[in-house]
């Protein structure tokens, strides 16, 4: 909204300084800040509300050190995040970029499916929430929204580096890199030097015309990211800090993607997929990383809120389409590494378990207890001391994707 007003001010009268607010870094930073203050001066009226409304988390005895003194701790404080994301991009980004739309789609979307989830535990006393069959049917449903925007949507193109034969200096004296924009299915393939995989070549069977079945394809991967990403982060979201501080260092990791992605110049240097009109994100996800830094401050050790699904599920939601968005998804192993090796635990323990149980007759465990987190809690260590470490892990992890602009 912002964005528009002084816009309006500068075309019709002249405004001195109101075409900052045309650069991307401007109001990326701007978003940023107000995120931050909306997250921490806030967000001390909305725990307090959450208190009074008696909205406080239930927690079952696993034997955890500190668990059972957490009970009662105000839940819901996804809320916090949400709010502090939409408001500053509302007011200032361009409401009409279809990369904005699904963003805010996404946002609005997981933090209702999380928010029935949580509703269900508090005031309907019911400690397993919404159905987990619905949880998947909600995913799975953004997925097809988002696969389908992304996919049909005229403004979501690439532009490609023409081959140097066909670079050409133009009458302005401007060297011309890139082709004309077209729509593609092509993603980022990380380590490669000829780095692009076009997901409809796995139709390339039928023959030519292939091309048209590629939908099929990134519709597929893309609810297949989206469903694995949002269950990951909410796995993750186990101990006080961890969550927010990890997706915190993702994020930010995202920004640097997408603002690549969208700047002409430094797709050309970089020699990475530009994306037009991608850039804008860069708002939206500086804006969503001030709200989680935000959030940590009643977040960390010992917790005065807790996200509860509805923040861990739009989180992951969020991430996922992000990178999507910006065709980077192949690097989510690598950077949102926390969280796949949080599901990767999940994953090994039970089927560990149920394989023992039925050859041996009784079940054995890979680790002490699962997601990961717990176990290392189960082994003595101090829960803070694995949320740092855990971040230390993510900022690696995050560093190594970003160096893959360049290593291939």
């Amino acid at each position: 909204m912002l964005y528009y007003l002084f816009q309006y001010l500068e075309s019709e009268f002249s405004l001195t300084g109101a075409s900052v607010f045309q650069f991307i870094t401007f109001r990326s930073a701007m978003a940023f800040i107000l995120s931050l203050l909306i997250s921490t001066i806030f967000g001390k009226k909305i725990i307090n509300y959450l208190r009074r409304q008696q909205v406080g988390e239930t927690v079952r005895d696993l034997g955890l050190e500190g668990q059972v003194q957490k009970a009662g701790t105000p839940t819901m404080g996804g809320v916090i995040i949400i709010l502090a994301t939409l408001i500053p991009v509302l007011l200032l980004s361009k409401l009409e970029n279809i990369y904005i739309i699904i963003l805010l789609i996404t946002t609005v979307w997981m933090g209702f499916i999380g928010f029935a989830d949580d509703y269900i535990k508090v005031f309907k006393k019911d400690k397993a929430g919404l159905k987990g069959k619905f949880k998947i049917l909600g995913q799975v449903g953004l997925g097809l929204i988002v696969g389908s925007m992304l996919y049909f949507h005229p403004d979501v193109t690439i532009k490609e580096q023409l081959p140097v034969s066909e670079q050409v200096v133009q009458v302005d004296g401007k060297k011309k890199v890139f082709g004309e924009t077209h729509k593609s299915t092509k993603t980022t393939v990380p380590f490669m030097k000829n780095n692009e995989l076009d997901y409809a070549k796995a139709f390339s069977f039928l023959g030519d015309g292939y091309e048209k079945y590629g939908w099929i394809v990134f519709i597929f991967v893309t609810v297949f990211i989206v469903t694995g990403v949002s269950n990951g982060a909410n796995l993750t979201d186990g101990i006080d800090g961890l969550a927010a501080g990890s997706s915190a260092i993702m994020v930010i990791a995202l920004a640097i993607f997408a603002w690549v992605s969208g700047n002409i110049i430094f797709a050309d240097y970089l020699d990475v997929m530009y994306i037009p009109k991608s850039g804008e994100m860069t708002v939206f996800i500086l804006a969503f990383a001030g709200a989680l830094i935000g959030f940590l401050w009643y977040n960390t050790y010992p917790a005065q809120v807790f996200m509860g699904d509805t923040g861990s599920l739009t989180i992951g939601g969020i991430i996922a389409v992000i990178a999507i968005a910006i065709r980077k998804e192949l690097l989510l192993p690598i950077l949102a590494g926390i969280f796949v090796i949080e599901n990767l635990s999940v994953i090994l323990q039970v089927s560990w378990f149920k394989y023992t149980k039925k050859k041996f007759g009784e079940g054995r465990r890979i680790f002490k207890m699962s997601p990961l987190h717990h176990h290392y809690q189960k082994s003595g260590y101090h829960e803070s001391k694995i949320v740092v470490r855990f971040w230390i892990v993510g900022i690696l992890l995050a560093v190594f994707t970003i160096v893959t602009l360049k290593l291939r």
